[in-house]
Order: C-alpha cells, then sequence, then structure tokens
C-alpha cells in the first residue's frame, strides 16, 4: 500500500508530465506555406517554412535572403546566408513593414 502521501507523490507527478506535454504540444512550430503566413493573422508569431533560397543580399549590417515555395516568396532577415538555390527551413517572427511588406526575422 502507497499511503495518503505516495497518492500525492503520483498525482503530483502527473500533473507535472501533462502539463509539460501541453506545454510542449502548444509551443510547437509546424511548417506553414509561405502564402499561408502573409496573413495579419501571423504578425508576431513564430512560424517555420521551409523552400529555396532565391537570393542573397549583404549591405553592411543588414542581410537576408529571398525564400520561395511552390506558393509564394518572403524576405528572411538573417546574419546566415545560405547559398542561393539551397533548400532551407528557417524558423522566425513575422514582421510586416510599409516598404517591404511581409518578411520574416529569423531566430
Amino acid at each position: 500500500m502507497i499511503g495518503k502521501k505516495g497518492n500525492a507523490l503520483i498525482i503530483l507527478a502527473v500533473v507535472v508530465l501533462l502539463a509539460v506535454g501541453v506545454y510542449y504540444a502548444y509551443n510547437m512550430v509546424s511548417t506553414k506555406s509561405i502564402a499561408e503566413i502573409k496573413s495579419e493573422d501571423y504578425i508576431g508569431k513564430s512560424v517555420r517554412i521551409s523552400g529555396t533560397v532565391e537570393s542573397a543580399i549583404k549591405l553592411g549590417q543588414f542581410s537576408g535572403y529571398t525564400l520561395s515555395d511552390d506558393s509564394d516568396s518572403i524576405f528572411v532577415s538573417s546574419s546566415k546566408l545560405p547559398e542561393e538555390g539551397s533548400k532551407v527551413s528557417v524558423t522566425g517572427v513575422v514582421m510586416k513593414e510599409i516598404i517591404i511588406g511581409y518578411y520574416l526575422k529569423a531566430d
């Protein structure tokens, strides 16, 4: 027999494991299409996209690349510049500016 203390510890362990599982499930980032994230609903949210690097640019402290998938393309602001033509996945926060429109600020 476990007793009251043992039962309480088991219940506490189950609650902690459930809370950790819910936290990770809620915070997992699934891969989205580029067209899908170009929406007011995604501004400020972390997303993961995949595609082909079309072009890369570095001007002083400003750097990034254009990423394209079957649905659309988007500028990715990043200090890491993958090789043009390479297939990459990137996680970042969706942003929107008047001049460049939607872009992804890479983590």
